[in-house]
């Protein structure tokens, strides 16, 4: 499940600075999302493209729909998984 494969990478990228600047450093390239996906997967996390994007979506769909109808406009940011990925690494040590 790519919620279990974010969550390993990250805490293993807490641990390993050399593996968070790394993740760091695709966030300059010309396909930020493409080479993230890349590298996670060369270092051994199951971690695709379309089911990153497809987290984030399903993640705030759910939201929506947990406010039996109150809530009908998206927050912004609730969807981008990847986004929320780097901005926990981003704070880390």
């Amino acid at each position: 499940m790519i919620e279990t494969e974010l969550n390993r990478l990250l805490e293993n990228a807490k641990r390993d600075p050399a593996l968070k600047e790394a993740l760091l450093k695709t966030r300059e390239t010309d396909d930020p999302v493409e080479d993230f996906c890349a590298l996670a997967q060369k270092k051994g996390y199951d971690i695709q493209t379309g089911e990153l994007f497809t987290l984030g979506l399903t993640e705030n769909d759910a939201k929506l729909r947990s406010v039996n109808g109150g809530g009908v406009n998206a927050v912004a940011g609730w969807d981008d998984a990847y986004e929320q990925f780097f901005t926990a690494l981003i704070w880390t040590s």
